[in-house]
């Protein structure tokens, strides 16, 4: 574990980080129980003592803004989140616009907005109920493709029924839209093909590592609905 007590000076070339509000010790703690941890996971997840941790998060005096962003890290939030607050309440708990439409995406239409996207869920089986995980996807022609590590949840057998969904929220005009398939997976193993996948760009999962198996979903169905507002 590290010790980080590393401040700046007024007289120093570094500047200062922005100062937080007097309830910003209160967001760290309400965020800790939330997330299940201790105040030592908390600060062992942020490199830094407990002493510390304590010492951050009520703000006495000047300090490390490294700090800030690892605290921030820790308990998953953006800085900003925790010196002033949540600005806006989670997506999707605004009210309703006055006049909302819901109507059925054309087959054009599903695939225009699957292409503008490439983060989705993906349904499979799972050995008591669904399984439903996050990956990075392309669209491939009239398919949806992903790539993955052999024996992680995502690498199904050719032949599986899968189904997958991505969708849009756009919390100021209170619409959105979803898109979801149902097909079958298949493994793409033609070397040609792969090269082609492994230069497009967003071909590069978030999570990282090699992660060689790539696997096609071969659509039987695709459908999508879309809320307009007027």
């Amino acid at each position: 574990m590290v010790r980080d007590d590393k401040r700046t000076s007024s007289g120093g070339g570094a500047e200062s980080a922005p100062r937080a509000s007097e309830d910003m010790a209160d967001r760290v703690e309400l965020r800790r129980i939330q997330l299940g941890l201790s105040p030592a996971e908390v600060a062992h997840r942020a490199r830094m003592s407990v002493s510390y941790l304590r010492e951050l998060a009520s703000m006495h005096g000047d300090f490390d803004p490294e700090g800030l962003t690892r605290l921030a890290n820790a308990l998953d939030m953006t800085s900003s989140e925790l010196l002033h607050g949540r600005a806006e309440p989670p997506p999707g708990q605004g009210a309703a616009a006055a006049r909302p439409g819901l109507r059925r995406l054309t087959e054009r239409e599903c695939w225009d907005r699957l292409a503008t996207h490439g983060v989705g869920r993906l349904g499979l089986p799972g050995d008591t109920a669904p399984v439903v995980v996050p990956v990075n996807f392309l669209v491939d022609g009239r398919s949806v493709v992903y790539r993955t590590e052999p024996g992680s949840v995502p690498a199904v057998d050719a032949g599986t029924s899968l189904s997958f969904e991505t969708d849009r929220l756009d919390e100021a005009r209170m619409s959105g839209w979803s898109v979801l398939l149902t097909g079958t997976a298949e493994h793409v193993t033609d070397p040609a093909a792969l090269g082609v996948l492994a230069e497009r760009t967003g071909s590069r999962p978030w999570a990282g590592g090699s992660r060689p198996l790539w696997i096609r979903l071969l659509p039987d169905q695709i459908s999508g609905r879309v809320i307009d507002t007027h």
